[in-house]
């Protein structure tokens, strides 16, 4: 549960920097928020590597909801489009984020499996 929420973190503060710096382009000041949202962001996604969850799993939850969320925030924020297509490209990514996900919760399984095996 620990990494999980760790992730939820990461994904957070990346959100948050990437929408400040959009912001501060009109607001200067909020590049601090950008350098500090970053900076925190990659160091979560390092703690969330340690708490044991895979490399291709974090990065893709990480990678993909920070893109979903950032169209959608960037939508209701400051206005920027957000077309049908762009719906679907972000159901898309839930997609695979989840086929990533569910093949790696299977192949833990197999693994677990097999090392339960006799030689």
């Amino acid at each position: 549960m620990r990494k999980w929420l760790l992730l939820t973190a990461a994904i957070l503060l990346e959100v948050t920097a990437t929408l400040s710096l959009r912001g501060a382009l009109d607001h200067p000041a909020l590049y601090v928020l950008v350098v500090v949202g970053y900076v925190g962001s990659f160091t979560v996604l390092a703690l969330v590597l340690r708490a044991g969850l895979a490399l291709g799993v974090a990065y893709g939850i990480w990678g993909a909801s920070g893109v979903a969320l950032t169209a959608i925030l960037a939508a209701l924020f400051f206005g920027d489009p957000l077309t049908g297509v762009m719906g679907v490209g972000i159901a898309l990514v839930i997609a695979g984020v989840l086929c990533v996900e569910l093949g790696a919760h299977s192949a833990r399984a197999r693994h677990a499996h097999d090392e339960g095996k006799p030689s």
